[in-house]
Parts: C-alpha cells; structure tokens; sequence
C-alpha cells in the first residue's frame, strides 16, 4: 500500500498487541494491567507504561478507529517529516498526552480528597483505596493520533476534506480546531464515558509545542537527528522541518576520531578523482546534474501539494514524493 515505515510499523505494532492481549488473557495475564497508563500514586504504576500504554487497546473498534486515523494522516505527515522525525514526534505528541492526564487524575484526586479515606464506596461496597486508585489506567495510542491530526492541520490549513456526515468539505484547520472544542467541552462535562479527554488535549498541546520548537529552527543536534523528510517553505509547512537533501547530504560538524580515520585510509587507497566535463570523468558531474533535476522535480510537486493539497497529485508525482522521503 506504499505506506512509510514508520507508519507502516506503528499499526502492525498495535494490531500484534492486541492480538496478544487476546492470547494473554488465557494465561492470565492482563495487558492493559501490566503495560496500560496508571495513575502515579498507584502501587501498580511503573515509568514504562508512558510509552508502553500507547500500544494496548481496550478492543478492536478502538484498535481499528486510532489505526485508520494514523493510516489516513499518519503516512502523509511522515513524508512531510521524514521517519525519524514523524516517530519522534508520535512518542513526544504519546508521552505528553500521558502526562496530562495524569495530571487531570492528580486533580481529581485533590478535588475529591481522596488523600483523606482509606476505602471508597462503590455501589454499596467498599473499595480499598489502593484497589480504587489501580483501576484508573489508561490505554490507547489516541493522544498520539491527536497530535498527528495537529501537524496535519497545521501543516494544510487550507486542504478540503470531506467529513462524514457533512455533504460539504471542511478546511482541516477548522477539522482539528473542531476536535480540540469537542474534546474540551467532553472534558469540562465531566460525564464518565471512559473517555481520557484531557490525554487528547494533551496529545495536541504537546504536538503544537514541538512544532512551534521546530519553526523557530529548534532541534537536536541541529536538527540532522530529525533528517528525512521533505518539508520546507514550498511545502506549506514554514520552518517546521528539515529539507531532506539538506540532511542526508550534509557532513557532520564535528566528525569523531573513527569518521576522521576512515577518511584518511580512503584518500591512502584512492587516487583522487578529477572531473573534466566532455570526458570519460564527467560522471560525476551529470550525477550532480541529474540530482538537481530530481530536487526540482520534487519542488515543483510540493508546490504543486500547496496549492492543490496532496489529492491533486498523479500516481506517479505521488510515487516520487514517496520514493524520494526514502532516499
């Protein structure tokens, strides 16, 4: 299906999750127990489950609607970023969406004095509190896929979809601006739907302050850790990430002691190459040529992507957008 890795990945991921949760549940393990989000005070907690939480399901029709959506916006948004930095901005966008709601726990945990009992009621019987505090656990990759909708949003402000069951196409700024209203007034009700709205808001809060970090040149390692992806200024996507050709043809700025030797044992073995152009020497010189054919090919398609969004594009400016965020 032409699907980026990381992409690609992420969903066999949480598709074998929950096939072993299903398997597990035989032996008796419970994955939502053992790998879900608990709240900090509880003796179940453990620092892992920040990462571990986004990767276990309650059911298939959570699986299938996070899954469909990381899908829809995901593999588009790791062209635009490039693998390393799309995944690094999926854990951030998880991580943080897990925070605030612990947060939002940690709140509701003071506002009900909780500190103060040592057992709760429910329905008539008494609860421990330790038991009652393990059983807020949060699972679920929402935050993330949250966060993927943010830079999509904020990436193609203008892109028309259209919206089930809308007979008329919404901007994506007003989609995502749409869903943080949505999830906001849900968390505000304070209705039970077993729903971690404020994980949600989350998710977006932290993708829109990883963003803004990238558009005012933030990055680590001067941004070459991030490299791959081909967003830009012609991409409609401002400063936000780094231009693949940038990257992956850039050298380190500080190259360390074994870069250095391998270099000096390759000008030992090698005669250095000159290029004369009319000669059997001048590859050299149409690769360079033939590069910057390719860099213009893929600049006139992400404008192309900017003005008409990315549905106007053919299969095969398509497949050379695809082709070249894995170069």
């Amino acid at each position: 299906m032409n699907m980026p890795p990381v992409t690609k990945n992420i969903i066999i991921i949480n598709i074998l999750m929950l096939l072993a949760k299903v398997v597990a549940v035989r032996y008796g393990l419970d994955f939502d127990d053992l790998l879900g989000l608990h709240f900090f005070l509880a003796s179940d907690f453990r620092l892992y489950q920040f990462f571990t939480y986004m990767f276990v399901h309650g059911n298939l029709s959570h699986l299938f609607f996070n899954m469909f959506a990381v899908w829809m916006f995901g593999r588009i948004m790791e062209q635009v970023m490039g693998s390393r930095r799309f995944l690094f901005y999926y854990i951030v966008c998880g991580v943080g969406a897990g925070l605030i709601q612990e947060g939002a726990q940690y709140a509701e945990y003071l506002y009900n004095g909780y500190d103060a009992y040592e057992s709760v009621n429910l329905d008539g019987m008494l609860m421990p509190m330790s038991t009652f505090l393990n059983r807020w656990t949060t699972v679920g990759a929402s935050g993330a896929v949250y966060g993927i909708l943010l830079s999509f949003g904020m990436t193609f402000p203008e892109e028309r979809m259209f919206i089930i069951p809308f007979p008329f196409p919404i901007k994506a700024k007003w989609f995502v601006l749409g869903y943080a209203v949505i999830e906001l007034m849900s968390a505000m009700s304070g209705r039970a739907d077993n729903v971690a709205h404020m994980a949600h808001l989350g998710g977006m809060l932290f993708g829109w302050l990883l963003l803004h970090h990238w558009r005012k040149g933030g990055g680590l390692g001067g941004g070459r850790f991030f490299g791959g992806g081909l967003g830009g200024d012609s991409y409609g996507g401002g400063n936000y990430y780094t231009r693949y050709e940038d990257v992956t043809n850039a050298e380190p700025a500080h190259p360390s002691v074994w870069q250095r030797m391998k270099q000096w044992w390759a000008q030992r073995r090698k005669p250095k190459m000159h290029v004369h152009t009319g000669t059997k020497h001048a590859d050299d010189m149409q690769w360079r040529q033939q590069k910057q054919q390719r860099e213009a090919e893929v600049d006139r398609i992400l404008q192309k992507v900017k003005q008409g969004g990315y549905q106007s594009l053919t299969e095969e400016e398509k497949r050379t957008l695809f082709d070249a965020s894995q170069k």
